[in-house]
């Protein structure tokens, strides 16, 4: 039960990524221990510090790719002693467009420069589907030794956030709470058994007029749920209320999950 098992895989915390140290931790897979993140194997604590790459947006691909090498992009993240990546995604990118390449995608945009960049610099990438530059740089991430925490930061790729983006919250336009468990799940399974990505987090900041206790709990639980069974390896992230300022209420009313043990 989520709060009182000793190796609880259900992490609980606001979307802040940065810890206490600097300290490369090759843990996998990780679990929880009170507040604390820990090698299962060992029972030692796993010390992460976080950097954003954001691969939500529209191209849906992780940004910069038109910039830098890939390889370079993740030694700059080692040089300035991140040992951990939230990577961004779009919902959509699983359920819609998870077969499209990357160079179709771009053809309605008018971005020479972009495609430029990256036939330049990730000359690869444009012939890759949107998932397989997302493998490609999750190997990257891996071979420099970070580690992965995978974020569903939106559904339609896009900016996040406003009140009124149809993204925030569940039964939004663009919020279908059974195509976010689809997602959930598709991703989980693709990356179970990836000893780099060590975490999945249930959504980024929710918010917009429908937020309600009710399908918070309701679709928390599921999509935690989801998460675990596809892949019991990764720790859960979830997110409170009005751009995760929220978490009081489970002072009150914890969220009830069993996800079992890790092992």
């Amino acid at each position: 039960m989520l709060g009182t098992a000793s190796r609880s895989v259900f992490l609980l915390f606001l979307i802040v990524l940065i810890f206490a140290s600097s300290q490369y931790s090759n843990a996998y897979p990780l679990s929880t221990q009170n507040r604390w993140i820990i090698d299962e194997a060992t029972g030692q604590r796993a010390k992460l510090v976080c950097g954003n790459w954001a691969g939500h947006l529209h191209a849906m691909i992780p940004e910069g790719l038109d910039r830098r090498p890939l390889k370079d992009i993740v030694a700059e993240l080692v040089n300035r002693k991140f040992n951990c990546v939230r990577l961004t995604y779009a919902i959509y990118m699983w359920t819609r467009y998870g077969h499209a390449k990357v160079n179709a995608t771009f053809a309605p945009f008018d971005a020479p420069e972009v495609l430029k960049g990256i036939a330049k610099n990730n000359p690869s990438v444009l012939t890759m589907t949107h998932v397989q530059v997302f493998d490609a740089v999750v190997h990257e991430l891996g071979a420099q030794n970070v580690k992965v925490l995978l974020d569903n930061h939106v559904s339609d790729p896009k900016w996040c956030c406003h009140d009124d983006d149809e993204n925030g919250f569940f039964h939004d336009r663009h919020f279908d709470p059974q195509e976010w468990i689809e997602g959930l799940t598709l991703a989980a399974k693709h990356f179970n058994r990836n000893h780099v990505v060590v975490a999945m987090s249930l959504r980024n900041e929710l918010h917009g007029p429908r937020q309600n206790l009710h399908d918070w709990y309701r679709y928390m639980s599921q999509g935690a749920v989801a998460i675990h069974k596809a892949n019991p390896n990764v720790l859960v992230v979830i997110s409170g209320l009005n751009y995760d300022t929220e978490l009081q209420f489970l002072k009150n009313k914890p969220l009830k999950i069993d996800l079992g043990k890790k092992k």
